[in-house]
């Protein structure tokens, strides 16, 4: 029988680790005074009652007149200073196994685990994009797509082993342990929360297999809810449950046109530059680079626009018919926008999902 998905829903935040956040527009509210706008907007998050906070992992920006996301916090680093000043919410930091050791990465998180009483996350991110790992030697050119997944799978399988184990010993194709041990162990339990966002099959096939959340995709409401119903159905099968997750940038006015208004100016500030930049690295063809980026426009995810009551109204429908078991939520201006959510949006929403 199809999983269906549980009726609480957690509420999160993607917090702007890199500069520019998720708008990529000359005229959207500056994101640039990177750990004062992380830490306020986390603290913001745990006051209002959000459930989890989660920062990305960037190593290089898309450049542009805005320089998007040329600037940028180390996911875990900062996570461990958001563990110390909140006391609620959930800790979701990144991590690209193409450059960490998975013992090395088991003791950060079980670090991250202590440092938050238990409320720690690894956000797993598989693929990668070339320029990022380039610059730094760290790209293999004779890896495919499928050889990082099976790197990814043999590297979750020996944290998850080193979180539970006395001593693990490993000899496989990526990674050898030898008597490996990494002490303390997490306080989570049975393991701290593993979140995968692949996007591809074979991305997919992971995020369901090996993680406890999933962010899904999808270009209409109806791509939406069929992935998150594949997720549950594919999990079903192998006998676990899947949580399935998207993401959702809020742009909230007094009235739906003051709401409409800034949407347009963020729009009409698009740094296109850097836009195009972005979906190079996607892989988009240079024949296709000018079209895809007029389709792309300023805006990174999927938006609700409008009034408090409206946006509140158009969250809950995203979250119903997609079937999903939450939201990540963005905001041009975040302790602005989550103030406004926490007071007026997420009590009802917590009422309706009960």
């Amino acid at each position: 029988m199809l999983h269906q998905p549980i009726r609480k829903k957690d509420f999160g935040v993607f917090l702007p680790v890199a500069n520019g956040g998720w708008i990529i527009s000359k005229t959207s509210p500056p994101l640039n005074d990177l750990w004062a706008q992380n830490r306020a907007a986390a603290v913001t998050a745990d006051e209002v009652g959000m459930d989890f906070v989660m920062s990305m992992g960037k190593w290089r920006g898309f450049g542009g007149e805005t320089n998007h996301w040329g600037a940028s916090l180390e996911s875990v680093t900062m996570m461990a200073a958001i563990a110390e000043a909140t006391k609620n919410v959930r800790i979701w930091a990144t991590v690209h196994p193409l450059l960490q050791n998975p013992a090395v990465t088991a003791k950060m998180i079980s670090t991250l685990d202590h440092i938050s009483g238990g409320r720690a996350g690894l956000n797993i991110v598989a693929g990668a994009y070339k320029a990022e790992f380039d610059q730094m030697g760290a790209w293999d050119e004779s890896m495919t797509h499928e050889d990082r997944y099976v790197l990814t799978e043999e590297w979750t399988a020996v944290v998850k082993r080193l979180w539970a184990e006395d001593s693990v010993t490993h000899d496989g194709k990526y990674f050898h342990m030898n008597d490996c041990q990494s002490n303390p162990k997490p306080l989570s339990r049975p393991r701290p929360e593993l979140i995968c966002a692949g996007q591809s099959d074979r991305g997919f096939q992971f995020s369901v297999r090996e993680a406890d959340a999933c962010f899904i995709g999808g270009r209409t409401p109806e791509e939406r809810r069929d992935n998150s119903r594949r997720a549950k159905q594919v999990a079903d099968q192998l006998g676990k449950t899947i949580k399935t997750y998207a993401m959702c940038t809020i742009v909230h006015g007094e009235t739906e046109a003051k709401a409409q208004g800034l949407v347009e100016r963020y729009k009409d500030g698009a740094d296109i530059g850097a836009i195009l930049e972005m979906l190079k690295n996607w892989g988009v063809p240079a024949e296709h680079l000018d079209k895809a980026a007029q389709a792309q426009g300023a805006f990174m995810t999927q938006t609700a626009i409008g009034t408090p009551e409206s946006c509140g109204q158009q969250v809950h429908e995203f979250v119903e018919f997609a079937e999903l078991d939450g939201l990540m939520l963005i905001f041009p201006d975040y302790v602005e926008g989550l103030e406004m959510f926490g007071a007026d949006i997420l009590p009802g929403l917590r009422a309706a999902f009960a």
